[in-house]
């Protein structure tokens, strides 16, 4: 039944989703969880930590003046937000699939983006490790644009996106 809506209800299902779902835990985490703490979930792999990255993925401009940081996100998450919904827009009758990872990347974006205009930095709280290996941890919008990027960067790479 979900591939029989239309491109705007696709759009919303999918995109508000994510944001329910990515609002819900970080708020889980912020009320249950003290900054900087964690609750083992899976020993020596999985734990789910409250921390706040005032950058970008892999806390790239964390370094920045919290100007600085909260002018580049803002207008890149705005900016992306905006490309993907015209890209959407583009290919979302055509191209079903794609279309439903674009509206992962605009849901996450917007997830993010909540927390940039709240707290000026973002909510992540999974936190994945293996011995001395640790990915630094993310959270549900991180991972719905991941999930679509996989999406996008298949249609670029087999040459599959329609002229626009």
């Amino acid at each position: 039944m979900v591939g029989f809506l239309t491109p705007i209800r696709r759009l919303a299902l999918v995109s508000i989703s994510v944001v329910l779902l990515d609002q819900f835990t970080k708020w889980l985490v912020v009320k249950h969880l003290p900054l900087y703490t964690h609750i083992a979930v899976i020993d020596h792999f999985f734990n789910i930590t409250h921390v706040l990255n005032p950058g970008g993925a892999f806390g790239f401009f964390a370094e920045q003046s919290p100007g600085i940081r909260k002018f580049i996100f803002l207008f890149l998450s705005s900016g992306v937000a905006l490309f993907v919904l015209w890209l959407y827009r583009k290919t979302a009758r055509s191209h079903i699939f794609l279309s439903y990872g674009l509206a992962l990347i605009f849901g996450g974006a917007i997830g993010n983006l909540i927390d940039r205009f709240r707290f000026g930095k973002v909510v992540d709280f999974l936190d994945f490790y293996v011995g001395a290996f640790h990915w630094p941890a993310f959270n549900i919008a991180d991972s719905a644009i991941t999930i679509g990027m996989g999406i996008l960067i298949y249609y670029v790479i087999f040459n599959k996106l329609p002229e626009i």
